[in-house]
């Protein structure tokens, strides 16, 4: 749980600094919270990454994370900038067990 808190407040900071320092700022609230998207997708799916998770589990719990995104969106923005943030959860949670799949574990923790 530790790594990926850590996961999460780290991805948060480097998609925020890219975002706004390097591609182009949206306005800092929007760069953060899109940095949010990806730092949470990448936590959420370190932490799911275990055996003692079902797939049906895994499935759940990242719905549940996309819709917090759009819930947090929505009361601070609007559905038209919060939608992208729930595009940028899904790709980076997809990437992440992509990446695992090319492992003989299928995980990246080990």
């Amino acid at each position: 749980m530790k790594k990926a808190l850590l996961y999460l407040i780290a991805g948060t900071a480097i998609s925020f600094l890219l975002n706004h320092f390097i591609l182009g700022s949206q306005g800092w609230k929007l760069d953060l919270f899109y940095g949010f998207s990806f730092g949470l997708a990448w936590g959420i799916a370190y932490f799911l990454d275990d055996v003692k998770f079902s797939l049906p589990q895994k499935l759940g719990i990242s719905f549940l994370g996309m819709g917090l995104l759009l819930l947090i969106g929505l009361l601070l923005f609007d559905l038209q900038l919060a939608v992208p943030s729930v595009i940028k959860f899904s790709m980076v949670f997809v990437a992440y067990y992509l990446i695992a799949s090319f492992k003989s574990s299928k995980s990246l923790r080990n």
